[in-house]
Parts: C-alpha cells; structure tokens; sequence
C-alpha cells in the first residue's frame, strides 16, 4: 500500500501532460521513475512498442482528453467499465489506466531485466480497447475524505482491542521509513494541475495504507486464537478497500472535474 503504483503516475502525470502544463520530458521523467524504460504497444497506426512520448502524444491525436485510474482485486473491480478482456488483464496487473475521450485503456507489464547485480525493471504497457461507461464503484473526493476519516478511525479502534500494536522493530521501520519518503520529497505524488483536496486525499489514503501495512507485518500481536486472527482480518479488509477507492478518486479527480465543468 505504500508504493504508489504505476498507473497511478501515468494518469496524474499524462493529465498534466494533456492539460499543457506539463513538458512531454517532465512527464515522463516522473511516470518513468525508478524504472529503465516505460514502453507503449498497440496503439493505433503503430506496428510496434513505443516510447511513452510518442504513445502519449499519439493517444492526445486519437482524441484522448485524460487518464483515469484502475485498482481492481478480486472481487472489486474498482475503477474498471469491461469489457472482459481488458478487466481480466487489469485484475491480474491489479491496476491500469482507462482513458477518457477515447476507448482505450492501458495495463502494465512489468518485468526485470539484466544480469545479476545489475538488475533493472522495464514496463510495457498493453493498449486495449475497453468500453465507454461509468468506472466501477469510484467515489467523489468529498465521499472518499470522509470514508477514509471514518475507516481510519474504526481500523485503530479495532486493532487497539485486538492487541495489533503499531510497534516494534518492524512497525517502527515502516514509520521510518514513510516519514523519510515525505520528507525526501516522494509524498509529493500528484502532478500540477491536481486540486489541494485531491492532494489531501491522497496522502490521507497512503497513511490508512501505512496503517494497514504495519498491522499486516507485525505478526500475531496478541491475537493468538484463529478467531481473533479472524477478526484481525475482518477489520483491515474494508478500511484496505476504502484506502484504494480513495487514491483512484484522487488521481481520477482532474478528469471528474473536467467532466461536471469544474475546470
């Protein structure tokens, strides 16, 4: 939960890119990252993988106006409008990019290459058609802060009375290693054009996912029966929910607000 994902770049980053107030170099320097190379194939009128400039530049041609994001699980198949071909290779991805404007949708790759101690991670994004409908089960950025302070609250109540401490070695790692992301600069995750409720959103979903994470690691606790492990479960599963419906209204909130003419 604490990696932003990848699909959640490129739609933030393209959006800011197709709004004009990003430079081509800019985005996809930041959609790239840490990765050697992000590639495009399928794109119409292209025979084979291409850069994501050029992708991105041809799906602006092709009458692409934003990028929404997918976080699909089984069982959820948040963010994603069919049809089944594209939703079964997100839900395996676990995430991907729907546009808007344009009946397209793009799934990541990803797999490593190169020799041992020198390692490096290419991505290629498969472009597919998908159908024009309402993405599944996204909420408004006003329903999605409210969700997340709701969910957030009864997670700590929860695992307060199940013994699920945020301590010891491998929680306070987790915190340390959250804290030091945000104070490097790496909080900062959505590209210029997002408005500040979006941003506030976002970081308040990467904190719920924070939570999630350390009670995941940090063992037994004290829930040392199968039905308090249970219950454990029971009460990390929706506020996990909660935490990925928020990020996609996040990253989704340009193209939401284009759509009511907010912008």
């Amino acid at each position: 939960m604490l990696t932003e994902p990848r699909s959640g770049r490129l739609a933030a980053w393209g959006n800011a890119l197709l709004a004009g107030i990003a430079s081509p170099d800019d985005a996809v320097s930041a959609v790239v990252g840490e990765d050697a190379v992000h590639r495009v194939e399928g794109l119409p009128g292209e025979s084979g993988p291409v850069g994501l400039s050029l992708a991105l530049g041809r799906l602006r041609a092709l009458g692409v106006t934003g990028l929404r994001v997918a976080l699909p699980v089984p069982g959820h198949p948040l963010g994603l409008s069919g049809p089944p071909e594209f939703n079964a290779r997100a839900l395996e991805a676990e995430e991907a990019v729907v546009c808007h404007g344009a009946a397209f949708g793009l799934v990541p790759e990803v797999r490593e290459a190169g020799p041992a101690g020198d390692v490096h991670v290419e991505v290629l994004w498969r472009c597919l058609p998908v159908r024009e409908a309402p993405p599944a089960d996204v909420p408004s950025l006003g329903e999605a802060e409210r969700e997340l302070a709701e969910a957030l609250r009864e997670a700590t109540e929860a695992l307060s009375r199940l013994d699920v401490a945020g301590s010891g070695p491998v929680a306070e790692a987790a915190v340390d290693a959250y804290r030091a992301r945000v104070e490097g600069g790496d909080g900062e995750v959505l590209a210029p054009g997002y408005p500040p409720r979006a941003v506030r959103v976002l970081e308040l979903a990467r904190r719920v996912g924070l939570l999630v994470s350390v009670a995941n690691a940090s063992g037994h606790g004290g829930a040392v029966s199968a039905s308090e492990m249970a219950a454990r479960g029971e009460a990390l599963r929706p506020v996990e929910r909660t935490a990925r419906r928020a990020r996609v209204a996040a990253y989704n909130s340009v193209v939401e607000e284009r759509e009511r003419g907010v912008r």
